[in-house]
C-alpha cells in the first residue's frame, strides 16, 4: 500500500507554554496544514510569538504535546526591525549566513552553496541588491533579504514573525506572493500577523486571544468569527 504523508504538518494537543514557569499560551489545540500558508492572528500579547517559539523548538511546552510530521530544523524569519541595519554586511553575505547551519560559520561555502544563495536571492527579487549593505536598504528590501536567508536553510517549515509589519502595500504584497509560491513548492509556512488583509491572503488561519485559541479554519471563517465576537 502506498504511504500517504500526513495532511497536517503539525498538531498541538492542549499545549501550554510561557516563560519562567508562567504560561502565556493556555491549552492550545490546533493543526497546521502541510504545504500551506497559515496565518496566526491576534492582538499584541495574544501569544503569537510564543506559539512561534514553540513551533521553532526554542521554547519547550509547559504541558501538552506537539506532534510534527516534517523533519529537519525550522527556519525562523524575524522582523526586519529586529536586525540592526548598521551591521557591516552585504545582502549576499546576509543570505549566505543561511548556510551556516549546514557548513558552520568558519568553513568556506561550496559551489553548490553559492549557487543556492544566488537562487534564493533571485527568488525574492534581490539579485541586483547583492553587493548593497543592509544599512542602504529599505525595510521591505531588508525583509526580503531575511526571507532569502531563511530559504537558504532549505527547511520544510518556515516561521515568520510579523513579516509585513511596517512595510508599504507593495512590499507587503511582494512578501505575501513569495510565501504563496514557497508553499506551492511543499514548504509549510506559518506567519504571525495582526493584519486582517495579510491573514486573508493565507490558506489557513488560527486566531488567538489572551493565549487561547478562539477559532481556526479558512481566513474568511476565522475573521468573520473574530469580528462577530467584537460586536456581541
Amino acid at each position: 500500500m502506498e504511504h500517504k504523508p500526513d495532511r497536517d504538518a503539525i498538531r498541538l494537543d492542549a499545549v501550554s507554554a510561557g516563560y519562567g514557569g508562567t504560561a502565556v499560551l493556555h491549552e492550545v489545540t490546533a493543526t497546521i496544514p502541510r504545504a500551506q500558508v497559515t496565518a496566526v492572528i491576534g492582538p499584541n500579547g495574544s501569544g503569537k510569538s510564543t506559539l512561534l517559539g514553540v513551533l521553532a523548538g526554542v521554547l519547550a511546552p509547559l504541558c501538552g504535546e506537539l506532534h510534527r510530521s516534517i523533519s529537519g530544523r525550522p527556519a525562523f524569519v524575524v522582523q526586519h526591525t529586529a536586525v540592526p541595519a548598521t551591521l557591516p554586511l552585504t545582502v549576499r553575505e546576509t543570505v549566505a549566513m543561511g548556510r551556516w547551519g549546514e557548513r558552520g560559520p568558519w568553513r568556506r561555502l561550496t559551489r553548490a552553496d553559492r549557487d543556492l544563495v544566488a537562487a534564493c536571492m533571485a527568488r525574492v527579487d534581490i539579485t541586483d541588491l547583492a553587493a548593497r549593505r543592509l544599512d542602504s536598504l529599505s525595510g521591505g528590501q531588508r525583509q526580503r533579504t531575511l526571507l532569502a536567508q531563511a530559504l537558504a536553510q532549505e527547511s520544510r517549515l518556515l516561521l515568520l514573525d510579523e513579516p509585513a509589519a511596517g512595510l508599504d502595500a507593495d512590499a507587503q504584497e511582494a512578501i505575501s506572493r513569495c510565501l504563496t509560491e514557497i508553499s506551492a513548492d511543499g514548504v509549510t509556512v506559518v506567519q504571525a500577523t495582526h493584519d486582517p488583509d495579510e491573514a486573508l491572503r493565507a490558506d489557513h488561519c488560527l486566531s488567538l486571544r489572551a493565549g487561547r485559541p478562539v477559532a481556526q479554519g479558512t481566513p474568511e471563517e476565522v475573521l468573520a468569527h473574530r469580528f462577530r465576537g467584537r460586536c456581541e
